[in-house]
């Protein structure tokens, strides 16, 4: 800074002004220590900055999402950035991998860097860990998955009615033997989503003892062998309900495989990239990631400019698009 200051003619702490966006600063002065920060290559230190800045934030924020693999995931994160750009705010990301362990590595690691606000996807059985955080008045805003342990905002969609509203529109088609193929029970988003889907099969007249239910598919590969599996059976399902988007490709692989994608039908829970692209499309019940990230990111902002209202669930709702893979009609058997 010292650099900048003697190469442009001007004071330190003018400087320092020009560089925090300080008022009653000529414009003139302005342009030469930008010209001469540039000139020099200088990027102020932010958490320098931070120790003497009068708000005392370091601008960034601390956003953990469940997987950058996951289409999903990228679309929050992208939602994210851009609300925070507009405000000259950094994201630090990290992903979760659905890894306790990794959870509270990852923020601990964005509150080492004094991150001004967090935005989570969650999976551990509490975080009550994050306590202290929120009595010190650090904005906190969960997406995808409520927090469990503390009370904070947070910002989803409505799992158990979207899953609900899939299985809906498979028993309208006429099927009674329909498959579930979730991910982790230890995932929030996962026990809501089977129960909508049991619970719609019950409010139908439909027996749910004997359908095949399968927990525990995280993956491509695991729901493929699933499906594989199932689809092998004598009393194989006439449809199948996939509740996340990576288990939804690996149903459709083992499906093309089987030459049963014309004759099974298939609805996933979350969009998945090309599914109106292939024969049939994938009909799907798609969440709104763009509008969870913008709206979680609008919530930490608004917790910074000093909004102290009682923390909000909002509840972002999902919309069945349909394709053409859930509306195959059973087959006869």
């Amino acid at each position: 800074m010292r650099h900048v200051a003697a190469l442009a003619g001007v004071g330190v702490k003018t400087v320092s002004r020009v560089i925090n966006g300080e008022p009653n600063v000529s414009a003139a002065t302005i342009a030469k220590v930008r010209e001469a920060a540039r000139t020099l290559d200088y990027q102020p230190d932010l958490h320098a900055g931070n120790l003497r800045r009068a708000d005392g934030r370091t601008r960034t924020l601390g956003l953990l999402v469940g997987s950058v693999d996951n289409p999903f995931a990228g679309a929050v994160h992208r939602a994210v950035e851009d609300a925070a750009l507009g405000r000259g705010v950094a994201v630090f990301a990290s992903s979760l991998d659905d890894d306790p362990d990794r959870e509270q590595e990852a923020v601990s690691a964005f509150l080492r860097r004094r991150v001004d606000g967090l935005i989570l996807t969650t999976v551990s059985e509490s975080q009550a860990y994050l306590a202290p955080e929120l009595r010190r008045g650090t904005p906190i805003v969960f997406v995808d998955r409520e927090p469990a342990g503390i009370v904070s905002d947070a910002v989803v969609s409505d799992n158990a009615e979207g899953a609900a509203t899939a299985t809906r529109h498979l028993v309208e088609r006429g099927h009674r033997r329909v498959a579930y193929l979730g991910d982790r029970l230890a995932i929030q988003t996962a026990r809501e989503r089977r129960r909508g889907f049991l619970e719609e099969l019950g409010r139908a007249g439909v027996a749910t003892r004997d359908l095949p239910v399968v927990d525990g598919l995280h993956d491509e590969a695991s729901a493929r062998r699933a499906a594989l599996e199932l689809l092998s059976r004598p009393d194989a399902p006439t449809a199948i309900f996939s509740s996340q988007n990576l288990v939804t490709i690996g149903v459709l692989r083992a499906l093309r495989e089987l030459g049963r994608h014309h004759d099974t039908a298939l609805v996933g829970f979350d969009d998945v990239p090309l599914a109106d692209l292939v024969e049939p499309g994938i009909t799907v019940v798609a969440q709104d990631p763009q509008a969870i990230g913008r709206l979680a990111a609008q919530r930490v902002f608004a917790r910074l400019d000093g909004d102290d209202a009682a923390p909000a669930r909002t509840i972002v709702p999902t919309r069945l698009i349909e394709r053409g893979s859930g509306e195959i009609a059973p087959r006869e058997v």
